[in-house]
């Protein structure tokens, strides 16, 4: 139990960085830049591909 714990924190944190070196957490004061950080930080393996998850 204790694994499934940490590799959830390591995800997010992995995350976190991932989405911050491609500019998602740059101006989050408004809803639609919350969500592009928040599915940049939920689904980083695809910011990795390329895939563009800026919400327009």
């Amino acid at each position: 139990m204790r694994r499934t714990g940490l590799g959830s924190i390591v995800y997010l944190i992995v995350g976190i960085l991932v989405a911050s070196a491609h500019h998602y957490l740059n101006n989050v004061g408004a809803l639609k830049p919350i969500v592009s950080a928040l599915l940049a930080i939920a689904l980083w393996p695809l910011l990795l591909l390329g895939i563009n998850l800026h919400v327009k």
